[in-house]
């Protein structure tokens, strides 16, 4: 995807790529909106996606794949152990990330599961340049804690720095030297923090974080789920990256980091996921896990096909101009809204356009869920489904007290070749309808809630009849649209 001017003056992305099979999509009238909202306990999860016109939910299992990867479905061999198809995406991981071991796993999350029971034990300390919700539900799980670490400014909605996602050293050697190395289970860089906007780290700055970790023995272990956006950001607005080719900074950076995990949900444009690591100590420790929890060695969970899909994938994913699409949409996006004063995170980052419902709903306190309200009445709005990223998708205190987010964000999310310009267009309108009417929108609360993830399939209730007045607000000015 390439950025065009064109003769009017506008620049907008341009798909490098054609659409050659299509899926039908549904609007149902906004009363059925609201009846689907209410029927799902106002948790955008629990909506059947028939019922869903643009599905921004998230960009995981969602990317389009391409004809190459279509086709490279075709030729899996479909054995337990040994197969062909495994040893050409082994291969293709040596060749991309340098790393001689690769052990498959079903998901991000698996892989998650697998590195937490390793190498976090009762009271050790996770520092991170910001959390995850299933990463620091498995570090918890195994009886550890977390320190999220990240820049000041990785916090900061409105900003013009380009790293928000670096971690800041001074933090992490004064964790180090507060607790002591021996508490230290690893350090881990999340390769565009997800939960502040898919907001990237710097090359540098993983040197840095790398010394500091040789310094004082200790592992560096990176989340690459949304790698390919990273590595955009990297040669984009990294001076000294500019000249260097994707397949060059990923080389870089997988040669300062211990172990790699990731999902393939994300990265790679298919399903699935795995963890890769040059140390066979390192290896050997992982090993057993996989085939306890997983699979053989040689599928761990996966499915072949999608296997070689992957393998694809990741080639994909060293070509700028593939990769360049999910962030110059959600740029284009962004730039939109902030002409039109809607508050979202800048700058751009990856995976998907974030606003900030801390501010669009100031009138909402963080007790009655402004992300998740925001996400529902985007839903009856307009049929498109975001995700609420805010105070939801924290876990209570033990005394049931809650744990206040740095953030209220809704997500919208930008899954890879998937959306037309036109979609978004139409996404940013319906915000922008909503902005304007945004003192109609109230709060949430809690029906039926979960002890862990609640944010999965937790229900919700209106603190008021607000959404009922939304749908009667949207008649009166779409008396003729959907």
């Amino acid at each position: 995807m390439s950025k065009v001017k064109f003769f009017s003056g506008e620049q907008i992305p341009l798909e490098m790529h054609k659409v050659r099979i299509v899926q039908k999509l549904e609007l149902p009238p906004v009363e059925k909106r609201l009846e689907y909202m209410q029927e799902a306990g106002n948790n955008t999860f629990l909506l059947r996606n028939r019922d869903v016109f643009m599905d921004m939910l998230t960009d995981s299992g969602v990317n389009a794949m391409s004809d190459r990867q279509q086709s490279a479905m075709l030729v899996a061999d479909d054995s337990y152990a040994g197969s062909e198809t495994f040893y050409r995406l082994e291969n293709k991981i040596r060749e991309i990330f340098g790393t001689q071991f690769f052990l498959p796993t079903h998901q991000g999350r698996a892989a998650e599961n697998i590195i937490s029971q390793v190498f976090v034990g009762p009271d050790t300390i996770v520092p991170m340049n910001y959390h995850f919700t299933t990463t620091k539900a498995h570090i918890c799980l195994n009886e550890g804690s977390i320190e999220e670490i990240i820049i000041d400014e990785g916090i900061k909605v409105t900003s013009n720095h380009p790293f928000k996602g670096n971690i800041d050293i001074k933090k992490l050697e004064d964790i180090i030297k507060k607790h002591g190395r021996e508490k230290i289970a690893f350090v881990r860089m999340e390769a565009g923090a997800n939960l502040v906007g898919g907001q990237p780290f710097s090359l540098e700055n993983l040197r840095d974080v790398r010394k500091v970790c040789d310094d004082n023995d200790l592992l560096l272990i990176l989340d690459a789920s949304l790698l390919s956006d990273n590595l955009y950001f990297i040669k984009e607005r990294e001076e000294q990256c500019k000249s260097m080719s994707i397949r060059e900074i990923t080389r870089e950076i997988a040669d300062l980091c211990h172990v790699i995990y990731f999902s393939a949900r994300k990265l790679g444009f298919a399903r699935g996921g795995g963890i890769c690591t040059d140390s066979k100590d390192l290896y050997m420790k992982m090993r057993d896990y996989i085939t306890l929890y997983e699979g053989f060695l040689t599928y761990g969970g996966m499915s072949v096909r999608e296997m070689e899909a992957l393998a694809v994938g990741l080639e994909e994913t060293m070509d700028e101009e593939i990769i360049n699409q999910g962030p110059l949409f959600t740029e284009f996006m962004v730039g939109e809204l902030v002409k039109r004063g809607i508050p979202v995170v800048t700058p751009a980052g990856g995976l998907g356009c974030h606003v900030d419902a801390m501010q669009f709903l100031d009138h909402v306190p963080q007790s009655e869920y402004p992300a998740g309200a925001l996400a529902a009445a985007l839903y009856i709005a307009s049929g498109v489904r975001g995700m609420e990223r805010g105070t939801m998708s924290e876990q209570r205190n033990p005394d049931g007290s809650e744990i206040l987010s740095n953030m209220e964000l809704l997500r919208l999310a930008m899954p890879r070749r998937v959306f037309t310009l036109s979609q978004v267009k139409y996404a940013i309108d319906r915000l922008t309808w909503l902005y304007e009417n945004r003192r109609l929108i109230g709060g949430l609360k809690f029906v039926e809630e979960p002890a862990t993830l609640r944010f999965f399939f937790g229900r919700l209730e209106a603190t008021s009849d607000w959404q009922e007045k939304l749908v009667k607000k949207f008649r009166e000015d779409f008396s003729d649209s959907l």
